[in-house]
């Protein structure tokens, strides 16, 4: 038997502080389950789970129509789908001892606590693990850094796959300019881009017009970059109703030290931060060599944000690549919402899938 965790991040500032150790004792992400009445035909003992977070986040797996959306998917082909987010967006704003006013609730590490979660309540020994972007990300770094974690993992599957960023060149890396301490004082040291009422007033009475749908899907989506042809348009409201989610300021901080480093490395909270952390004065970087976790991953070659040229150098990196599908007209988006996806990618995923069950 078999569980399947489905992860859309965007990047992700894993810490190795006392708030990531207490995430694992007080684990109070909010899940979704997705509604067995809506034709999902679950069979018994094949399972699936989905975590997700920052600007795509949960809901962004069954934004489609069902047949065009992974998680309506995976559940119709008999998999229980979970669908987690990570604390901080929309789904995920409560907590044991914390509270979003509290900078300590902006420092996390959720995988581990999200995936031992999903094994303890399905009984199950491993999962899959379907990542998009920096769900991607964060599974590099956790199942190289973690050999106990990555033994939970039956097959790791990665959509957009983003390890390092050296050669990326989309809108997001402008972030990257600034200095650490200016995006701090520019977005204080809580959420970032939260989801609220006048967003999901722009979704409605903006969006959801006809004439202007097309100006918003080309604002919205020109941070990740996406095919206008190859996204259905008309659900642009939809899609902005539930988009941007939200994230942590730590976690754009992140994303701004990955551009510049061009590794893949933990959070740097500067010299004296670093030895308090990490016991060293510089950030530990994450060596995707040591992942021996089975690795199926899926490209594209109009993406700006998983850049192709930095994808070709994560495959020299993955010890242990079972399957690896370039897309060469995907950009970024069109992993989760793209027209063709049933075509393109659903099929290898389900024959991966039951290949390894």
């Amino acid at each position: 038997m078999a569980c399947v965790l489905v992860c859309a991040l965007l990047l992700c500032a894993l810490l190795h502080s006392s708030s990531s150790v207490s995430a694992q004792r007080r684990f109070h992400e909010r899940t979704q389950k997705l509604d067995p009445e809506v034709n999902m035909n679950i069979v018994r003992g094949r399972r699936s789970s989905c975590s997700t977070a920052f600007w795509r986040q949960g809901s962004n797996w069954v934004t489609n129509p069902p047949s065009s959306s992974l998680g309506f998917v995976l559940a119709d082909a008999g998999y229980d789908v979970w669908i987690g987010n990570s604390r901080g967006n929309t789904w995920s704003r409560r907590h044991q001892t914390l509270n979003p006013d509290q900078e300590d609730f902006w420092k996390f590490r959720i995988l581990p606590a999200a995936i031992n979660h999903v094994l303890n309540v399905t009984a199950q020994d491993q999962i899959f693990y379907i990542g998009h972007s920096q769900g991607t990300t964060i599974a590099f770094m956790a199942f190289s850094a973690l050999p106990e974690l990555a033994s939970k993992i039956k097959l790791f599957f990665g959509l957009a796959p983003v390890a390092t960023v050296a050669f990326t060149d989309s809108p997001m890396t402008k972030l990257s300019i600034l200095p650490d301490a200016l995006i701090w004082d520019l977005f204080g040291r809580r959420d970032f881009l939260p989801q609220n009422d006048y967003i999901k007033w722009l979704a409605e009475h903006v969006c959801g017009k006809r004439l202007l749908s097309e100006l918003c899907g080309n604002i919205f989506f020109v941070l990740c970059g996406f095919d206008e042809k190859n996204l259905n348009m008309t659900r642009t409201p939809v899609y902005t109703t539930h988009c941007p989610a939200g994230t942590s300021v730590q976690n754009m901080v992140h994303w701004a030290q990955a551009v510049h480093g061009g590794k893949l490395t933990a959070f740097d909270f500067g010299a004296a931060g670093n030895m308090k952390h990490y016991n060293q004065t510089t950030p530990p970087e994450y060596h995707v060599k040591d992942m021996t976790v089975p690795t199926a991953l899926f490209s594209g070659g109009q993406d700006t944000l998983a850049d192709p040229k930095d994808v070709a150098v994560l495959l020299t990196q993955v010890s242990n690549l079972v399957y690896h599908q370039h897309i060469q007209h995907w950009e970024h988006l069109d992993f989760i919402w793209g027209l063709d996806a049933p075509e393109q990618m659903f099929p290898p995923i389900l024959k991966l899938l039951q290949e390894h069950l």
